[in-house]
């Protein structure tokens, strides 16, 4: 029997047809990280501050780009043809962070 390829784990965990799709939804990872670095830099100057200068405007950028970050993963996902992996990666996130806060602060959750 034949290793498993890491492109085959990936095929595999993320229920992707083919090996094209893994490429272009790592690609949209790529662009969307690539995109966050750039964008880093005039946000945190809008706020008032520069990387680590400011506390405040060091936890208003992470509180900015998790919304900006999951915005541009669709805005990719759409362009590179992957709207619908990543609209399902992102319900599958966000669920997971509803969980969490739940048992944080007691409220109801899926287990």
């Amino acid at each position: 029997m034949q290793e498993q390829t890491w492109i085959d784990k990936l095929k595999q965990r993320w229920k992707l047809g083919n090996t094209l799709q893994v490429v272009l939804v790592l690609v949209v990872f790529a662009c969307t990280g690539i995109t966050v670095l750039l964008i880093k830099k005039p946000i945190l100057a809008a706020l008032g501050g520069t990387s680590g200068s400011s506390k405040t405007a060091s936890a208003l950028y992470w509180i900015l780009i998790f919304p900006v970050y999951n915005a541009l993963l669709l805005a990719y996902g759409f362009i590179f043809g992957q709207f619908n992996f990543f609209w399902e990666f992102e319900k599958r996130t966000f669920t997971r962070i509803g969980n969490f806060f739940g048992r944080i602060f007691g409220g109801k959750h899926n287990s």
